[in-house]
Parts: structure tokens; sequence; C-alpha cells
């Protein structure tokens, strides 16, 4: 049976991404977020007005987004309730915020040059996205408290051991994205069934021959 609960947040699970983007001062911000999808070479990215990350990308125009292995959610929870903006609205404060000028001394990571933009990569994320913002709509009702960017992907980083020798594919299996369901952290690279879809793609997945078993 359906019932109809009224659900506060729609937060059904998205990976988490770390995006760096370069304060009005050059030095690097840090910010966590989970409203991400991608299409092509390009993303949608949803942040919050109030985030120093959404004042960045519109001035600066550029960002890199950075994706964690579940293996990394203590560096991001580490961040979690930061924001690089010193002047915090009431709501921010009531949640428990608090201002951090060094994201990445904060969350314990490293920064790495970037090869085509400005802001840092995260040395420790196994995927690193260089991004330039394409374009930037108001989201959210009469009243937007949020903003949509379309980015466009210019160099994907990715950890070598993650790539399937001889194409240009990261293996799913190894790769173990940190997701975020209702502001909770999940992972575990767990394959639960074949995809017809991955089949029609010709996709270089090579799945467990248990796996594969248990559908014939």
């Amino acid at each position: 049976m359906h019932v109809v609960p009224g659900l506060k947040v729609l937060y059904f699970g998205t990976p988490v991404v770390l995006i760096s983007s370069l304060n009005e001062d050059g030095t690097a911000n840090l910010a966590p977020m989970s409203s991400a999808w991608w299409l092509g070479q390009s993303c949608m990215l949803g942040l919050g007005n109030h985030a120093q990350t959404t004042a960045n990308l519109l001035r600066e125009g550029e960002c890199v987004l950075n994706l964690p292995s579940s293996a990394l959610v203590d560096a991001v929870d580490r961040i979690a309730l930061t924001t690089g903006k010193p002047a915090m609205p009431d709501f921010k404060v009531q949640q428990g915020y608090r201002y951090e000028r060094d994201k990445f001394a904060a969350a314990r990571l490293t920064e790495q040059a970037s090869e085509l933009v400005r802001p840092p990569r995260v040395a420790e994320c196994p995927v690193q996205l260089e991004c330039r913002v394409v374009s930037n709509h108001p989201f959210g009702g009469a009243d937007p408290q949020a903003t949509a960017f379309e980015v466009q992907v210019l160099r994907a980083h990715v950890e070598e051991e993650l790539v399937i020798p001889g194409t240009r594919h990261v293996d799913p299996l190894g790769w173990d994205p940190l997701i975020m369901k209702f502001c909770e952290f999940f992972g575990g690279a767990r394959n639960v069934h074949p995809s017809r879809l991955a089949e029609g793609w010709s996709m270089p997945h090579q799945l467990p021959v248990t796996t594969l078993a248990r559908t014939r």
C-alpha cells in the first residue's frame, strides 16, 4: 500500500561531489554537494544561493567536480557543516554551520593543480572533472533560493586502476561512489543485476559469473 507522507525532501540518492572553486582573493574553496547529474560531456549542478561556491561560479565561471569514493566519507563529513562565507544567514547558523577559510585543510585533503582551469583538484578523489560554466538559471519557484548551473566537462582525470584496460570506460564494479540518500551516506560497489541497457550499448563490463548465473 502506498501512502502520501508529504515528503519534506526529495533526495532519493545522488553521488556526492566535492566542488573546488576560487574565492575572490584567489584562494581555493571546497564544498560537498549531491545535486548533480550528467549527460554527455555536460553536467547540471544545483546550488543554494547563499553558498560561497555559487558566488564563485558566477564570478569565475570555472570549477572542478571531484568525485569521492565511499572510503573518503570522513573527509566529506568534516566539511559538511562549513561555509566559505564569513557572513551566514540565520538558518545556517541554526543548522550548526561554521565559517571555514581553508576547506582543504579542514577536510584533510590535498590540493592538486588542474590543467585547464584555475581551481585545484582534490588529489585523493579517484575522479576529477575540470569544468567551465556554460550557463546558470534561477531555480526553485517564484522566489528562487537556488541556482542551476550547466557546466561543460573540459577534461576528466580517472585513477588508472578504475579504467578498463584498452578502453575509455570506467569499471563500474571497481568504482565505488559515495552516495547520499536523504542526507545519509551510502556506499558499496555491489552489482545486483545485469543490465540490458549496458548490453545494448556494448559496454565492456565484466560481470561476475555468479551474478550472470542468477538470471538464467
